[in-house]
């Protein structure tokens, strides 16, 4: 079997730890990036080109970008506003999708796009990374196990102050700006990954109280939820652009409790603490860095001819958007292309 052939359209920040880690992994490389800023774009390329693999082709245009064949996927890491377009024109094209999260920002557009990747049977993920990552694999045994007995409460934050105009992604509407879709769904989706690793099976909250904090632009500025979910589960988060916390996650049972201290969305270490017991930490380094485990994942399935994850269901993606949309509802944050419900 030959190298699986990536394409990459938005090569912006998160972009680059994504090339990085392909460019990396033995049988996969980048061969083709697609930008708005052909400059920018012909930078990326160079920077990421190595001499054991082909170098990476910089494409005027989408067509061009695809080609004839020439790629076996397609990751997207555009601002949320963008990967819905982008999302459907590489489905339509018939080639398999790894989309940057969210997967696009409301849960509206975000069904019409999984019916159309399941009606072409073209594979479709989104690339929430951290439920890929070794420590969760490890922690998620430890909850189905139960050995912190029964699981109680989740809680997480994530927050940093941010030093960026209005016209920023992270401000802007027409972007779909806002600290909850770009951070807080990490805090959200890993909530609902423990109930599930838990409980086993995927929960929606049977209710959730929501406050929070707008900027100038009319986005959320910081979001604070707590989430109540069947076996008697609260889940409690913080996100925010306003200000710092721990952010860390911390996972408390009947019997103990599992913490993933500081930027869980990126952990490699667990404190598993047992009643009674001293606490035991857990390592669980990269490979590389973080992201070869959805990319290989998303490969994997490829290669199966699968067209979604069973690790990251697109059901649970549907899940996590309509989640958000009901809390940037009540916190009265709508964006601009948003249709009215």
């Amino acid at each position: 079997m030959g190298d699986f052939r990536w394409g990459l359209i938005g090569p912006g920040g998160i972009a680059h730890r994504f090339a990085q880690a392909v460019q990396a992994l033995p049988g996969a490389h980048l061969a083709a990036v697609l930008g708005r800023q052909p400059d920018k774009t012909a930078a990326f390329a160079a920077r990421w080109q190595r001499t054991d693999k082909p170098a990476p082709r910089v494409a005027a245009g989408f067509d061009e970008l695809i080609g004839a064949g020439a790629l076996d996927a397609v990751y997207i890491a555009t601002p949320h506003s963008a990967h819905g377009e982008w999302v459907r024109a590489c489905l339509q094209a018939g080639l398999p999708v790894l989309c940057e999260k969210p997967l696009v920002p409301h849960a509206a557009l975000g069904r019409e796009l999984v019916a159309l990747a399941q009606q072409r049977q073209v594979f479709l993920m989104e690339a929430l990374w951290t439920r890929f990552l070794p420590i969760y694999a490890l922690i998620g045994q430890w909850l189905a196990e139960g050995t912190i007995g029964r699981l109680q409460t989740v809680q997480s934050s994530f927050c940093f102050p941010a030093d960026a105009g209005p016209e920023s992604r992270l401000f802007n509407p027409a972007l779909a700006g806002g600290a909850l879709l770009d951070i807080g769904i990490y805090n959200l989706s890993m909530s609902r990954w423990a109930v599930a690793a838990a409980t086993g099976q995927a929960s929606d909250p049977l209710d959730l109280v929501v406050d929070g904090v707008l900027a100038a632009t009319g986005v959320d500025a910081r979001v604070t939820a707590t989430l109540r979910f069947p076996a008697a589960i609260q889940a409690q988060f913080v996100c925010g652009f306003d200000g710092a916390a721990e952010n860390s996650l911390a996972l408390f049972g009947s019997q103990g409790s599992i913490g993933v201290p500081q930027h869980f969305w990126e952990g490699t270490r667990a404190v598993l603490t047992r009643a009674g017991q001293a606490p035991e930490v857990h390592e669980r380094p990269f490979a590389l860095n973080g992201f070869e485990y959805e990319i290989a994942e998303a490969m994997r399935c490829i290669r199966a001819g699968l067209t979604e994850s069973p690790q990251m269901p697109l059901a649970e993606t549907l899940a996590t958007l309509a989640c958000m949309d009901e809390i940037r509802g009540r916190l009265g944050v709508r964006y601009p292309f948003e249709q009215a419900p």
